[in-house]
This record gives structure tokens, sequence and C-alpha cells, in this order.
């Protein structure tokens, strides 16, 4: 897929591609609405405080790991087209109910629904491996997560403005998330009637859509493999675990939002989740693996574990970073001046330079699939992307060096260098990293559709799912650190990562194939 084919709209193939970073383009458009007007709806809720803000912040990613989960069986079962479709129509209610809810419990609801549009990222995985032949599948998977991803950004950038110059007032904010719903609601109808799940029965060869038989748990190979599968799935209940506890943790007009007897409720119906899901896979797997599981059906388990691992380290880094990097930007450059004596540090030009980790997703996840379709061993560009990872973050923790002790017990940090010059280097070395990140990103699920294509679905969606927890553990480990110790456990997460990929992931079969 050459850069003139990009935007040869006359084959099919294209146009789907297209029609299908912009449905994950809007799913995040819609996911991250909130945050651009936060301010704005402090100024016009009077009974709205920035500890409500926080508790709706954590709220908007709470289901968003049970989601991918779910969706991930969905795709498998009904295709990708329907169930996109439902999930940017559905999405809306809560999209809607959120822009003019009037209570805190109205708002805390209709977040905590929409926190699931999420899950949009992994359907369009499946419906691209549909379209495109392996030796190609990299750079597709690529440009769909790079381009689509920039719903976020479009949010930040679009949202206040609409909000403004489209309608003033104290309820701007309002109608500004009411189009936001609107477009996520419009263009799930057009998505159904738009694409197909496959292409149409060729010359030669007829396509279909190869279904799971039901929505279930994962069929796994081996014995081996149901432990490890067992294994891996108790992080995703346990990151929820994790999110109870800090929404119980965040106080509200002096009160915890979330009383000690409601968390114990919460944690209960989490343990029985597992439960039940375990017995699940083993009524599913324990028959089929007593049966044998026939040669052309197995597949390797621990190239999932491995994709889970390099995820958890690159898109749970991705996200851990853009929330604290204006922050540290600000607190190491914060006595740097021009040459009139001003502060050049500002909380703008700080924001910019964090925008930049997210900005280059346009171009550095299609890199990362192109680059895993050029270099025929996918392992090896994954491995060289998770040590990449590991020294860009190593580099950004040596950006600052440690100062006295300040007032609140923690070190404060200084430029290791002065001058213009190392601040030019920090950003230069910022981008890199990112650039490592985010082409991680689009090598591991270069490797996805590879593995077993039937299950595409629910492997994308346990990834998917696991770049969230990593999130999860990174934001709470981040709370308890300074910045600087921040970027070497980022560094050392990526390390392990990388070992961890060197000894389980393999090639897959037929990771090259034309057809």
């Amino acid at each position: 897929m050459a850069l003139p084919e990009i935007i040869d709209f006359k084959q099919e193939r294209i146009r789907t591609l297209h029609y299908t970073w912009i449905a994950f383009f809007i799913t995040f458009y819609v996911w991250f609405n909130m945050a651009p007007l936060a301010t704005t709806m402090l100024k016009s809720i009077d009974w709205l405080t920035a500890d409500h803000i926080k508790v709706l912040a954590i709220c908007n990613v709470a289901l968003t790991i049970p989601a991918r989960i779910v969706v991930g069986a969905l795709i498998d079962r009904y295709g990708p087209r329907i169930v996109f479709s439902l999930l940017m129509i559905t999405m809306a209610v809560p999209a809607f109910l959120f822009a003019f809810g009037n209570t805190f419990l109205q708002l805390l609801i209709s977040r905590l629904i929409l926190g699931s549009i999420g899950a949009g990222f992994v359907i369009g995985i499946r419906m691209v491996a549909q379209w495109f032949p392996p030796k190609m599948v990299g750079r597709a998977e690529g440009f769909y997560a790079g381009w689509g991803n920039f719903g976020s950004a479009w949010a930040a950038m679009t949202l206040p403005w609409i909000a403004i110059h489209f309608f003033g007032g104290e309820n701007g904010w309002r109608y500004a998330l009411a189009i936001n719903a609107g477009v996520s609601l419009v263009y799930g109808i057009a998505y159904y009637f738009l694409v197909r799940d496959v292409p149409k029965e060729g010359a030669t060869k007829a396509y279909h859509f190869k279904k799971a038989k039901k929505t279930q748990p994962m069929t796994v190979s081996s014995y081996r493999d149901l432990i490890q599968y067992l294994a891996w799935s108790f992080p995703l209940v346990g990151a929820m675990g994790i999110l109870a506890w800090k929404i119980g943790s965040v106080r509200v007009s002096g009160e915890e939002i979330l009383p000690a007897y409601a968390l114990d409720i919460i944690y209960g119906i989490l343990a029985l989740i597992f439960i039940i899901h375990v017995i699940k896979v083993l009524q599913i797997n324990l028959p089929v693996l007593r049966a044998g599981v026939p040669e052309n059906e197995k597949y390797r388990w621990g190239n999932v574990a491995a994709l889970n691992s390099t995820y958890f380290a690159n898109f749970g880094a991705e996200l851990a970073v853009v929330s604290m990097l204006p922050m540290f930007f600000q607190n190491v450059f914060r006595n740097l001046t021009n040459s009139e004596g001003d502060y050049i540090m500002t909380a703008t030009f700080a924001g910019m330079i964090a925008a930049s980790f997210a900005f280059v997703n346009l171009f550095a996840r299609p890199l990362g699939g192109f680059i895993s379709d050029k270099m025929n061993n996918r392992k090896r560009t994954m491995l060289i992307y998770m040590l990449g990872i590991s020294i860009g973050f190593f580099f950004m923790a040596v950006i600052a060096r440690y100062g006295p002790v300040g007032e609140d017990g923690v070190k404060i940090l200084f430029p290791l260098f002065d001058g213009m010059w190392w601040l030019v280097v920090a950003v230069i070395i910022t981008i890199a990293t990112s650039m490592f990140v985010q082409g991680a990103e689009g090598a591991t699920f270069a490797i996805i559709p590879m593995i077993k294509k039937e299950q595409t679905g629910q492997i994308a969606g346990m990834a998917g799912a696991y770049g969230n927890v990593g999130a999860v553990v990174y934001l709470v480990l981040y709370s308890l650190v300074d910045d600087k110790t921040f970027f070497y456990i980022l560094s050392a997460g990526a390390l392990a990562s990388f070992i961890f990929c060197w000894i389980m992931l393999r090639e897959p079969k037929g990771s090259f194939a034309e057809e």
C-alpha cells in the first residue's frame, strides 16, 4: 500500500479503510469530549467542583477495560460492521444525557456508560484485517489507528471553539457536547450502509467472514495455554478494583464518594465476575483439549501474552505521560527566561510540547506498521521498538536533575543543563520517545491479526484492554513518586516487555502472505 494508493478511492478496501478510521476517530472524539470543556462546566454549574471533575475523569475510563473484552467477543460473533454501528448509535444516548445532565448522579452514570465507547478501537482492527493481505496489514492497521486516535486531539481543538463561537452563554458547552453526540449517532447509522465485513467474491477466491460459533471466551491450544489465559485474565479484573479504590478515595464536599461498604460490594462483584469467567473458560476449553485440538486450529497463546505486555508498556505509558507531561515541563523549566527576561515555559507552551507527544500519532503509528511489513520479521520490529521506548524514557528521566527537598518533602527538579539549548534537546528527546511509543503500538497491531483469524476481535480486545490496565497501573504509581522516578519506571516497564517478548513472541505463520 504505497502513498498514492491510500487516496485511490476507486478501491473498495481503501474506501473501507477510510470509513473505518473515521468511525474510530469519532469514538475518540466523543470519549474525550469532557476534558476540553471541564473548566467551562465548572464556571457554568454552581454546584460542580474540581473533585466532581476528578471522579468523572476516572469514570470515563472505568468501563473501557471490560467493554473492550465484551466488544472483542461480539465482533468475532457478529462481524465488525454491525458492532461498530451499534456502538456509535447506542453511545450517543449517554453522550446526550451527559450534555444535558443537571445532577451529579446523571453526569456520573452517563459518563460511566460513555466510557464503553473506548472499545471502538478494537472493532476496526478486525475490519481492516479482513480487507488487507498479511503483507500489507501492518501499514493499514497503523494508518487506521494513528489517524483514528487523533479524535481525542480534535475534541480538544474544536469543542471549546464550538461552545464559544457558535453558541456562547453559560450553556454553550452543552450544545457543543450535543453536536458531538449527534455526530456519533449519524455516522453510526451511515457506517452500516457504507461498508461490508469482507470483499465481494473474487475471481479466483470466495471471501467470507469467519465467525465464531458463539459469543464465548477464547479457545486455547494446550493446557499450558489455558493456565496462561486464566493468569492474564486476572489483571483485567484487578485494574477495575484499583479504579474503584481510586474513586472511593476521592472526597466530594468532605465525604468519600464511595463508602467502605460500597467498595466491599464492588470488590465482591468483581471477584464473582472473575470466578464466573474462570468457570466459563474451563467449560469451553477442557472438552476441546481432552478431544485434541486439530493441528490447523492451534496457535501460540504466548504470542497473545507478549502483545498484552507490549500494549501495556506502550499505550499504557502514552495515556499516563500525556496527563503529566505539561506539568513536568512547567516545573523543570520554570526559571528559563529569554533575552528580555520573560519566562519561556508558559502553560500554553508546555501544553504545545505535550500535544506533540500525541500529534506524532498521525504518522508514527502508520510508520510502525509499515516497518513491520517491510522488515520481513515482525518480532524483530517489535523488539527494536520496545527497546527504543525503554531508552527514550530513560533519557526523558535524564532531562531533569534533583535539587533540594521542597516544603512538601519532595525533591525539586531542575534542568540537567542550563540554557535554551537544553530545552530544545529535551523536546527532541520527547518527540523521539513518542515516535517509538506510537510506532510500537502500530507494530503490536501489525501482529495481532496474524495470530488466529477467527479470534482477532477477542485478541485485539484483550491487548487493547491491557493498554488501559497499563494506564491505570502507571497513573497509580505516578501518584506515589516524583516525575523523574516515574520516567525510570516507564523505562523499566518497556524493558521488561522487551525481555518478555524476546522469550515468548514467535513469528506467526503467514505473516507476509499475498492473500
